[in-house]
């Protein structure tokens, strides 16, 4: 398979007409349990004329040995960086879509307390669909680019930087509730995790709405 190297060329473009470039990107979207987790970073134009950090891809092609190493040299390139929440209860609560619109409001809300005004920014989010707007974001302007972890060097970075916070938080979660083994499947529907699930039922951690859509008898 041809591994697909991220560039700068649409952050570069984009930083013609805007100061800033903030990408963000999701991870643990499709976990059976644990939070979701959306990474944002700011690119300015000096930050664009650098060397893309090497091994910098979308966190899904990077071995995980090497994620920490990768996320700790993107974090070093960018401007700033931040990563936001929104909880399994929350997922029940509002819905997927919303939730991911949250995490990333709180992604920004940190990014402010770096000194960046995001209104002052493009936000490149990967994918096809606004989803930080709906959540009540006002004012700022977004731009969805599908497959923006694979070809922009910013949203891999936020990719990576989300990755290994959230892969942090399931291993340290692992030690409260070890049947489940998200110190290995990060929370995902992995085969020894729906055993654990059918075996144990869920833990508070988990998207109850989700494992209840995936084993009705159960519950």
């Amino acid at each position: 398979m041809t591994v697909v190297e991220p560039r700068l060329t649409l952050e570069r473009r984009l930083l013609r007409e805007h100061p800033l470039v903030i990408a963000c990107d999701e991870v643990g979207r499709g976990a059976l349990a644990g939070p979701v987790a959306v990474g944002a970073v700011v690119i300015d134009a000096p930050r664009s004329r650098k060397r893309i950090p090497l091994g910098l891809r979308d966190s899904k092609l990077v071995p995980e040995p090497k994620r920490a190493e990768v996320a700790a040299r993107a974090a070093s390139w960018v401007s700033a960086s931040a990563v936001g929440w929104a909880s399994s209860v929350e997922i029940d609560d509002v819905g997927i879509i919303r939730a991911l619109g949250l995490a990333t409001i709180r992604a920004l809300a940190d990014l402010r307390t770096h000194g960046v005004v995001p209104e002052e920014a493009i936000v490149l989010l990967d994918g096809n669909y606004d989803y930080i707007t709906p959540a009540g974001a006002a004012g700022l302007l977004v731009r969805p680019v599908i497959k923006a972890d694979r070809d922009c060097a910013s949203a891999a970075a936020a990719s990576v930087i989300a990755k290994v916070a959230r892969d942090a938080l399931m291993t340290d979660l692992h030690d409260e509730v070890p049947q489940y083994h998200w110190a290995r499947n990060k929370g995902y529907a992995s085969p020894d995790h729906r055993e654990a699930i059918q075996e144990h039922g869920l833990s508070r951690h988990h998207r109850a709405s989700w494992a209840i859509a995936e084993w009705p008898t159960l519950f």
